[in-house]
């Protein structure tokens, strides 16, 4: 088979291909930003199930196992925290929501109360960059290493 018929044939393969790609490329699939769901995704029906005096068997069963377990004096708190968050084409992301649900157990491990916060309930902080003196001298590592020897 000459060589003219054989790039004559496979020319338009190669341009369909070609453009099929970059036509898949432009999809409306394709965008920006993405939306995400993290944590627990707190259903309205599920929590609308859990009643007061409800077993702890009872909320793991609707609810699923806890993400974190807290046990105070009398009693025992379970969390679920989920959140919404939605990232943007150069990998930021952006929370959107942030829900915590709490449900409060007795010692009978029997549900006696429910709570929803969200972030307009939390409180914002800033972390504190300064250093915590501590007794001894700082030295550097060169320092370290003479007084080793």
């Amino acid at each position: 088979m000459p060589l003219r018929t054989v790039t004559s044939r496979l020319f338009p393969m190669t341009a369909v291909v070609l453009v099929s790609l970059s036509l898949a490329a432009c999809g409306s699939g394709m965008s920006l930003t993405q939306s995400k769901a993290r944590g627990y995704e707190i259903s309205e029906d599920a929590v609308a199930q859990i009643r007061v005096g409800q077993s702890a068997a009872l909320v793991t069963a609707v609810l699923g196992s806890p993400q974190v377990t807290n046990s105070f004096a009398t009693e025992t708190a379970w969390y679920y925290l989920g959140e919404k968050v939605q990232q943007t084409a150069f990998g930021m992301e952006l929370s959107k929501e942030r829900t915590l649900l709490v449900v409060y157990f007795d010692k009978k491990n029997k549900v006696v109360d429910t709570e929803r916060l969200g972030v307009k309930d939390g409180k914002s902080f800033s972390i504190e960059s300064r250093r915590t003196p501590s007794y001894g001298q700082d030295r550097t590592f060169l320092e370290s290493i003479i007084s080793s020897i």
